[in-house]
């Protein structure tokens, strides 16, 4: 993927606050709780490796990973 450090490290910081959201307001947990889930998560070890493009899918594919996950 031919994307600046400054850029990936922006959209994964997007992607997880999108995921953040949709725990939030999908599974009801509390920030925390979503946070906690979604930073200890395959998932998110998968968003934070470039070379996967996952910070390159919409929110909702990604969070269908997570949801299959949990």
């Amino acid at each position: 993927m031919n994307v600046t450090q400054k850029d990936f490290d922006f959209m994964k910081l997007c992607m997880t606050r999108e995921l953040v959201i949709l725990l939030m307001e999908e599974k009801g947990y509390t920030m925390q709780q979503a946070l906690e889930i979604l930073y200890n998560s395959w998932t998110y070890e998968k968003l934070s490796n470039p070379e996967s493009g996952l910070f390159f899918q919409s929110p909702r594919y990604v969070f269908s990973f997570l949801e299959n996950e949990i």
